[in-house]
């Protein structure tokens, strides 16, 4: 398939202040145009999605005095996918005092992002990390602490310094918590009004500016049109296109991708990170996989067998017959390689016939040396839960015989195209966190998402949304505006034409046959026919979709399957933006990698005199070439360099 030929846009402008990178977000702050305390409450404001980037946002804007509007897809904030984070939150406190600062997580982030992250949203999320844990730990996060009273850090890859604040196993679910209550006493406050198991079907564009969405209430399954000053997107990821990935089930592309096709640009959508450390699936039932934290990485040894399709226990093969194979790749870092190299690295050797278990699809992650270092009692305080977690699911006992493990599909580091203030191509839609494309790169360092969403939602939309406010006038609304109208009955008609197709095939099997797709063919490695093979394959089984999608129950009432008809029909849309994006960059950088752009031992080899840009990608209708806007990058601080973590 030929895709649209490259194109410069004067559209992308990324309204980065000029001056030395300390001093861009001071700047951009005091240039800001300013509401007035009092006439805060004169605007209204919508944030969709309820984790740490939303709820934090929701907090913030209605602590500032606006009225907002937020919307959850689950029964309860507390539900939001953030809780599923398990490692950490990064943040350059140099509690350790290891040589941390906020320039050196700067440079590791860049770095980790192989060099096609925005630098200057970069250092800013640096930046801010300080004093989101300030923030946490006044909020009652409860942090891990040292004897003197300290806040605990550990190490995650991509970093030779401990920067990585956490709470067990289960930092995501307690900051979480720590912006539920700062949320919930808005809403005890009257400045924030939450709407629970509402779905956005799309956003309503009048005078070129987002002025609110359409939803579908869950489980009355009735349409409602809801009017503000600003939307508002974090919605997170769209590693669900994939089908087996270690996201909820809840998770999709919906609320991004009817944006997208409203105008907003979608920016490196193949962008895409596998994670290294998940449990290997079991079996063809599953509907997701379970991630164990890369903090495990700290304490256990990856390794496989010397002789390929050895079947023995463990236990059984000594230790001039085990592989640490990133303890001889990457001596600097060993097992705390970056994400994207630690995934692919083990896919290597598996596919060499080293791989462990009946399928040869996992690699070890073994304890055995920590436990006889420092005691059982220390790994169980450091890791007990997860350890738990992985005894429930799959009977082995991790204290006593190593886990498996094989990398699946955890984060999107493409989004929605964003400037610095977080704003998209279409003035007053906002994407926070996960939703957008702008901190990572080509690959997350661990315990960066929660830092985005958090630095985000509390410490920029706060000052970056009221310039919008300040700078245009806005029209009394009503739900009889014509393009209200017009956007509700496109939410319904869409709805209405799923119900109406009658066929024999549910949702979840197009979902699983898609998935299936790109993991073959825009998984871990990617070519050329392959990525053109996927355009194909996806093009065909989308037809399919609208000819043989079967539906059972009605539109009005709690419908699950329609539901997940729905975020399958845009994923099937979807999906080809993300094989596309995939072919038209021909180099290999962080969870991009294509087999035909790589160094004589496997890694990744970029092309920055042609790709060092961001590609943002314009919708043109299902099924047409999207038009393809750059975003050039440069590097004035992190020099260009071939990543090496040896």
């Amino acid at each position: 398939m030929a895709i649209a030929e490259p194109s410069i846009s004067n559209i992308l402008d990324s309204k980065i202040p000029d001056g030395p990178i300390e001093d861009k977000w001071d700047k951009c702050k005091f240039d800001l145009k300013l509401v007035n305390p009092s006439n805060k409450r004169k605007f209204n404001i919508i944030v969709v999605g309820t984790g740490l980037a939303g709820g934090a946002a929701a907090a913030t804007l209605g602590e500032l005095g606006y009225n907002v509007k937020s919307f959850c897809i689950q029964d309860s904030p507390r539900r939001a996918h953030s809780i599923a984070a398990q490692g950490g939150i990064n943040a350059a406190k140099n509690y350790p005092n290891d040589g941390d600062s906020i320039w050196r997580l700067f440079y590791d982030t860049v770095k980790g992002g192989d060099f096609r992250s925005r630098e200057a949203n970069v250092y800013r999320l640096a930046q801010v990390a300080n004093n989101i844990i300030d923030q946490c730990t006044a909020q009652g996060v409860p942090f891990a602490r040292e004897y003197g009273g300290y806040l605990m850090n550990r190490s995650f890859g991509g970093a030779q310094v401990s920067r990585t604040f956490y709470c067990r196993g289960q930092t995501g679910q307690q900051l979480l918590l720590g912006a539920y209550q700062s949320l919930m006493r808005q809403v005890s406050a009257g400045k924030v009004n939450i709407y629970s198991r509402r779905e956005m079907l799309d956003v309503i564009i009048i005078d070129g500016k987002a002025r609110g969405i359409i939803t579908r209430n869950l489980v009355t399954g009735e349409f409602e049109t809801h009017i503000a000053d600003a939307v508002v997107l974090a919605t997170g990821g769209y590693g669900n296109a994939w089908y087996l990935s270690t996201n909820g089930n809840g998770s999709n592309v919906t609320a991004a991708w009817r944006c997208h096709k409203k105008g907003a640009f979608f920016a490196n959508p193949c962008f895409t990170q596998i994670h290294p450390t998940c449990i290997p699936r079991s079996g063809d039932y599953q509907s997701k996989l379970t991630l164990m934290s890369e903090s495990l990485r700290n304490d256990g040894r990856v390794w496989v067998p010397k002789r390929k399709d050895d079947n023995r226990p463990a236990k059984d093969i000594p230790d001039n017959e085990r592989d640490y194979y990133l303890e001889r790749r990457y001596p600097s870092f060993g097992n705390l390689a970056p994400r994207d190299i630690a995934s692919r690295a083990a896919k290597l050797e598996c596919d060499k016939g080293h791989g462990v278990n009946d399928t040869g699809q996992a690699v070890y992650l073994d304890f055995r040396d920590a436990i006889a270092r420092d005691g059982e009692d220390v790994v169980r305080s450091k890791y007990g839960n997860l350890f738990h977690m992985y005894k429930k699911i799959t009977g082995d006992d991790p204290y006593h015989v190593p886990m498996q493990i094989y990398p699946a599909v955890h984060y999107t580091m493409g989004g929605l195209w964003v400037d610095y203030h977080l704003q998209t191509t279409i003035p007053g839609l906002y994407a926070l966190g996960e939703a957008n494309f702008s901190d990572h790169g080509a690959n997350r360092l661990g315990a960066s998402a929660l830092m985005q969403g958090l630095a985000d939602g509390y410490f920029v939309i706060p000052y970056t949304i009221g310039d919008h406010l300040a700078r245009h006038s806005f029209e009394k609304i009503t739900e009889d505006h014509d393009a209200c109208r017009e956007a509700l009955e496109n939410a319904k008609g869409r709805v209405n034409k799923i119900m109406s197709i009658g066929g024999n095939r549910t949702p979840n099997q197009f979902h699983k046959e898609l998935g299936g797709i790109l993991w073959d063919y825009v998984g871990m490695e990617r070519t050329k026919a392959g990525l053109e093979t996927a355009i194909e394959k996806v093009q065909g089984l989308r037809s399919e979709f609208w000819e043989d999608l079967k539906i059972v129950g009605k539109n009005e009432e709690l419908n699950q399957v329609l539901e997940k008809a729905g975020r399958v029909a845009d994923y099937m849309e979807f999906a080809e933006l993300i094989a596309t994006d995939a072919l038209n960059r021909e180099e290999s950088c962080g969870g991009h990698f294509r087999s035909e752009h790589q160094t004589a031992d496997n890694e990744a080899m970029r092309h920055d005199d042609e790709f060092a840009y961001v590609a943002a990608w314009e919708f043109n209708g299902v099924g047409e070439k999207p038009s393809l806007h750059k975003e050039q990058l440069e590097f004035k601080n992190v020099p260009l360099a071939t990543r090496s973590y040896k």
